[in-house]
């Protein structure tokens, strides 16, 4: 029974770095989709997304059944509600990068209003942190974990720079005013793909060691 139990643990694990991969993926097309400005690459990305929101109920199914059969304790019990948890933040960054496609597809429509560049970075960023932060859960390696969670601060930065500079644009001529805010959309959903593989990173650790991090109450002294 144990050893059967280590099996679905590890089916587990497959499950969630197989999602990870899917999210990375879908990023890397609508970032793609904008930058070569290529319908199609959009367009599968928003076909794509159901392949993630099935895949998210089938492994919330499974832990559920985990949870129920096998009363799971101390460490496993953690990893299997820490799962969960990370499937939901991963489905959420599947949506992040269909509404990234949906506003390639407006972009597309336009001139090219400016070389990208940030973005481009601030993808790179995301997705490093996404691949990271699963390879931090299925090789239990808190110390990454961690690291990762540092990485969001320049994620934010960029994206701060990329709305101060878009906003010089739209003050300077209205007529980029519509291009602009598209841009500045994609700058915070790639801003919140971050904070997704952040929350990962923090379930990751809560995994390891059970000590909470998130809303810094790791800092805070118990009463």
């Amino acid at each position: 029974m144990e050893r059967h139990f280590d099996e679905e643990l590890k089916n587990l694990s497959e499950s969630l770095l197989k999602m990870g991969i899917l999210a990375e993926k879908a990023i890397n097309y609508s970032i793609k989709a904008l930058v070569e400005r290529k319908m199609e690459l959009a367009e599968t990305v928003i076909k794509s997304d159901n392949v993630i929101n099935m895949l998210e109920i089938e492994i919330d199914d499974f832990c559920h059944m985990l949870l129920a059969l096998r009363q799971p304790a101390a460490i496993d019990l953690r990893f299997i509600t820490a799962a969960m948890k990370i499937n939901n933040d991963l489905e959420r960054i599947g949506d992040q990068a269909v509404n990234i496609a949906e506003c390639a597809l407006e972009i597309i429509k336009e001139p090219l209003l400016k070389p990208l560049i940030d973005i481009p970075q601030m993808a790179t960023l995301a997705k490093k942190m996404i691949k990271d932060s699963i390879d931090a859960l299925v090789n239990k390696d808190e110390a990454l974990a961690r690291d990762i969670c540092k990485r969001d601060d320049k994620v934010d930065d960029l994206n701060d720079q990329i709305f101060r500079e878009l906003l010089t644009y739209m003050m300077q001529d209205p007529k980029t005013i519509t291009r602009a805010v598209e841009l500045i959309l994609v700058g915070r959903h790639l801003e919140r793909i971050a904070d997704h593989a952040t929350n990962i990173s923090e379930e990751v650790i809560y995994f390891l060691s059970g000590k909470t991090i998130m809303h810094h109450m790791e800092d805070k002294k118990q009463p």
